[in-house]
């Protein structure tokens, strides 16, 4: 795959990390909801640092998330939309497991989603997605689900969606064409 000459890469984000409060506590709601989404924790180390490691397709190299305890900080409120990291997406695999996830996790743990699961047509042709705080440092987490191939209903709500905005929005053009923005690429690079 190319991007301009240039080989795309092949895979996204490698890893994040987050700071928690209460690590114990932390740990094992992050036990709880990645078990729950079939996720393996493939370390817990303490090599100068303390972190426990979560990924979807271990032991096949993918992305995966750390969760290490803060040293200072506060809980976060994501809807303030402060500086830093405002949510994290995980992959869903269909709509029903977005589904299962909200009423067998969430509700069975007690958390009321921020945004409960729903359709989002603007996003991408049949965007599904339930949106939740994490009940010990509010970090705001999204399952969703993006279908390989759409449904000829899904298409069509989309594109009615991008209408809306161009509607919303018309001093900035077409939504799908201001949407996308060419990047510099590397200058050792063609």
């Amino acid at each position: 795959m190319t991007n301009g000459g240039r080989i795309m890469r092949w895979r996204g984000v490698h890893h994040v990390e987050f700071s928690v409060l209460d690590y114990e506590t932390s740990i094992a709601f992050y036990d709880r909801m990645f078990g729950w989404l079939g996720w393996r924790s493939f370390s817990t180390l303490d090599i100068g640092y303390r972190s426990t490691y979560y990924m979807a397709r271990f032991p096949l190299p993918h992305s995966y998330v750390g969760i290490q305890p803060a040293r200072s900080g506060a809980k976060l409120a994501h809807e303030a939309r402060a500086t830093g990291i405002h949510h994290i997406a995980l992959w869903a695999r269909d709509r029903a497991e977005v589904d299962a996830f909200h009423t067998g996790f969430l509700a069975a743990e007690g958390l009321t989603p921020t945004e409960a699961p729903a359709e989002y047509p603007v996003y991408a042709p049949g965007y599904y997605a339930v949106f939740f705080d994490d009940p010990v440092t509010g970090i705001h987490w999204e399952l969703a689900h993006t279908p390989r191939l759409p449904s000829l209903g899904q298409l069509r709500r989309w594109r009615a969606a991008l209408k809306a905005e161009d509607a919303r929005h018309p001093e900035r053009g077409p939504f799908a064409q201001a949407a996308m923005r060419k990047l510099p690429g590397r200058p050792d690079r063609p």
